[in-house]
Parts: C-alpha cells; structure tokens; sequence
C-alpha cells in the first residue's frame, strides 16, 4: 500500500475549506479513510452507498474521514460511536468485509521527527502525518461487527410511534418491551432526565404489562 501524496494533498485542500486552518487531526482522518478503504480495494471517494464508515470521535477527524471517502451522516453512510479515538471502522455493504484502521502508539512523536525543520510542535505533527510511511502510522486489524450491518443500516420508510412519548421512530430503532413499542429513550437510561413524575408514569405503564408471579 503506498501514499498518493497528489491525492492527499487535493483531500487537504477541500477539507481546509470547512476549517480556518488544517489540523493533525484532520490530516490523520484523511489517510485513515484513504488506508481503510484501500484495504477493502475499494475506490474513493464514494458516491454510492457501499463502503459505511464507523469513526470513534467527532471533531475535525471526522472531516479528514469524510473528504478522503465520500461517506456521511447525512447520507447515512457513516456513524459516530464515541469511544474518543481517532480511529475508524470501515465496512463493504456488499460483503460485510470490515477492517479497523486506527494511529499507531508513539506516531506524535514520531511525526515530530519527521518534520526536524518545524519549531512547532503543532506544525511538525501537521507536517510530520503527511511526511509518515503508512507501516509506522496506522494498524489495521479485520473485525467482525457485533450487531449485523442490515441492522445497523435498517429500511428505510418504516416508521412507529412510541406507546408511551408518542414520538415517531424511523430506522427500527424502536424496542420491544412488554408488549409495548417503546423509544430508546423510553426503553433504556436516556442520554437526558425526564422529570420525575414522568418517569413514575412510565414505571405504572410498564408495571402493569407484568403479571403478577403466584405465590
């Protein structure tokens, strides 16, 4: 696997247009989605939905990522599971190949010796990611997804409303409980409180789904 430093060097150019200036980050982006998509031999970047993206953090990575493959959340063909990594999983839609690319242990430092002309810390890392042989940058590793890529896609149109907020739900993201169609945020600790007495009222709900064990 060899850098293009041409094609790199155009995805830094249309990355910079969303940011006041470029970042390491963004640089490690951009090869890790040139690198994984090259590991599953598949051309970037995409303009159908063929190759999903898992990034584990947001921020100016995700953008790296985004120029360097095509991939998107508003084209549903990446997803952001925040493990506050900069790394990312990439998966063929058609086979369900998927393989984990994330920055190697020591490539900060290993990035300042790349670039001994920068007196800066931040630039020498800028430069030095760019400069950086893809053996001494990135690990890949082939994983396995623990929940099916049809399910993490879903289908589209399908729609239900939660028994309890009566919000709609799209992308079967809904859950069962207790005879009761249910949001997640219903369903499950959600990432906000509801009040008190509205969690009182739901506990009542689903209470009374249960019948009582005889004694």
């Amino acid at each position: 696997m060899v850098m293009d430093h041409v094609v790199l060097g155009k995805i830094l150019e249309k990355t910079a247009t969303h940011h006041k200036q470029l970042c390491p980050r963004v640089v490690l982006g951009a090869r890790i989605g040139l690198a994984g998509a090259d590991v599953l031999g598949m051309e970037v970047p995409r303009k159908d939905k063929h190759l999903l993206v898992i990034v584990e953090t947001d921020g100016c990575f995700v953008s790296g990522v985004e120029s360097a493959t095509g991939c998107s959340v508003n084209h549903r063909t990446m997803r952001i599971v925040d493990y506050g990594k900069v790394a990312g999983t990439f998966v063929n839609m058609k086979t369900s190949q998927a393989v984990r690319v994330a920055p190697r242990m020591g490539v900060r430092q290993r990035a300042l010796e790349l670039a001994p002309e920068e007196p800066r810390r931040y630039n020498a890392m800028l430069i030095g990611y760019q400069r950086m042989p893809l053996d001494e940058l990135l690990t890949f590793e082939e994983v396995h997804l623990s929940t099916p890529v049809t399910t993490i896609v879903s289908r589209a149109g399908v729609r239900v409303n939660c028994d309890y907020c009566a919000e709609e739900i799209i992308n079967e993201r809904e859950i069962i409980q207790d005879g009761l169609t249910l949001c997640r945020s219903c369903a499950e600790p959600a990432y906000y409180q509801s009040s008190k007495a509205d969690q009182y009222v739901l506990d009542l709900v689903l209470s009374s789904m249960i019948s009582p064990v005889a004694g």
